[in-house]
């Protein structure tokens, strides 16, 4: 009845909105590092008591990193299309979709998922949502303890490198040894951790 979720690439709110209908006595911790969709966010749950926005990026170490922009025209969105960010450097990506650039480079604060669920007193969590664009393998590495007190996670995943040092879900499920799948799709799966 008030599951405690992690929105992990929370961009503008969507995914939020849509997890708030679902789970309306949820508290959602939603981790958005590009500034640009970090706007709409706030604008549409800044004032919701269920949902806290933070303005870093998760990922293997506490500090400060290099996050590239994605930019350019896709799929009709109307604003520059700033879905694709990431920690990483686009790589095979820059191939699939000609039409999104990653011309811009800012720098952001990351966060460990274990030192930011220590210093927020979140022991366990019902479901983490990664829309990372790659960085998964960060997320993991810092996280270990959180994802084994997490008891579902829900990813995108490639098992091509889109991104500089993205893991295939092999390598994904082998960093959550604990987890099973319940639903793959073609980009996205659903994992079970059962040993909760």
């Amino acid at each position: 009845p008030s599951p405690v979720l992690l929105e992990i690439g929370a961009h503008n709110g969507s995914d939020t909105a849509r997890m708030l209908a679902a789970m309306p006595g949820a508290t959602i911790h939603c981790f958005e590092p590009d500034p640009r969709p970090r706007q709409q966010l706030v604008k549409r749950f800044g004032r919701d008591s269920r949902v806290f926005i933070h303005a870093v990026a998760v990922g293997a170490a506490s500090g400060k990193a290099t996050f590239n922009q994605s930019a350019g025209s896709f799929g009709g969105y109307p604003l520059d299309w700033d879905y694709s960010g990431s920690l990483r450097a686009p790589k095979k990506h820059l191939k699939k979709h000609p039409e999104i650039k990653f011309d811009s480079k800012i720098e952001v604060d990351v966060v460990r998922l274990d030192d930011w669920a220590s210093d927020h007193g979140v022991p366990e969590v019902d479901f983490i949502w990664m829309d990372t664009q790659g960085a998964e393998v960060d997320i993991i590495a810092g996280g270990r303890e959180t994802f084994a007190q997490t008891r579902f996670v829900y990813t995108e995943y490639s098992n091509d490198e889109l991104y500089e040092g993205q893991i295939t879900l092999v390598e994904i499920l082998r960093r959550l040894p604990d987890f099973r799948i319940l639903t793959r799709y073609p980009e996205d799966v659903l994992l079970e951790n059962s040993k909760l």
